[in-house]
């Protein structure tokens, strides 16, 4: 009894381990994004340069507890809750492992700015467009901490706000290139940034419907529709 009490304990243990991880990573997830759109919005290119080589960071936390979740379900064998806070933390460690690679991909963006002149309304744009995706950021991975399935829901459900954010940058930049030739460099680099802001916020839903199956132990059925009326552009 003493034994398998014992070998309770260190599972619990590497358990919390595994919690702590995820949030640490999270916490760098979000400061990446931060300094990515910091970057784009001051045209820092230094800042943008820092920030592409720290997400060699969250690449190798991504790595260890992937790591870390194969070597606890090969040697612990866990059931039912414990089976799925395993899982549940690789795979949203993966997620924020690509959050990070697209906040470096907008600050290799903000490096190819570098100090050319944004166009205000569209810079306005781009803004709110993160200021939404870093609070989704911020809630999901609150709800996550605090295993919070109805805040992981409302995380997702609000994802259409981007989306729709994102339409309507498109079009923006899209009649901005139209009217001035010579913005076409600079408005393709705002849209592929725009376009990552997006992504991060999908893979913000991602973290949230995780969430949601770790506390319920069942999967959303109301799946939220998706505006892909450009996705293809």
């Amino acid at each position: 009894m003493s034994e398998n009490k014992h070998i309770v304990s260190a599972f619990e243990q590497e358990i919390e381990a595994l919690k702590a991880r995820i949030i640490e990573m999270g916490g760098l997830a979000e400061r990446l994004v931060i300094d990515a759109i910091s970057a784009l919005d001051t045209r820092d290119v230094e800042l943008a340069a820092r920030t592409v080589a720290a997400d060699q960071r969250l690449d190798d936390m991504e790595m260890e507890i992937e790591g870390q979740a194969i070597l606890m379900l090969a040697r612990r064998q866990p059931l039912a809750l414990d089976l799925r806070e395993v899982m549940a933390a690789a795979r949203i460690a993966s997620n924020l492992e690509r959050v990070g690679d697209l906040a470096k991909n907008i600050a290799k963006r903000a490096a190819a700015i570098g100090a050319e002149r944004l166009p205000r309304q569209v810079s306005r744009g781009v803004n709110h467009m993160a200021d939404l995706v870093l609070l989704q950021l911020r809630d999901v991975l609150d709800a996550c901490a605090g295993r919070d399935a109805v805040k992981a829901v409302a995380v997702r459900d609000r994802d259409g706000e981007i989306d729709a954010l994102y339409n309507s940058l498109f079009r923006e930049l899209l009649t901005y290139m139209m009217e001035d030739p010579r913005s076409i460099t600079m408005s393709t680099h705002l849209l592929f940034c725009a376009k990552n802001i997006e992504r991060i916020g999908d893979h913000v839903t991602n973290i949230a419907e995780m969430v949601y199956y770790l506390v319920t132990g069942e999967r959303l059925r109301d799946r939220r529709t998706k505006d892909d009326s450009l996705h293809a552009q």
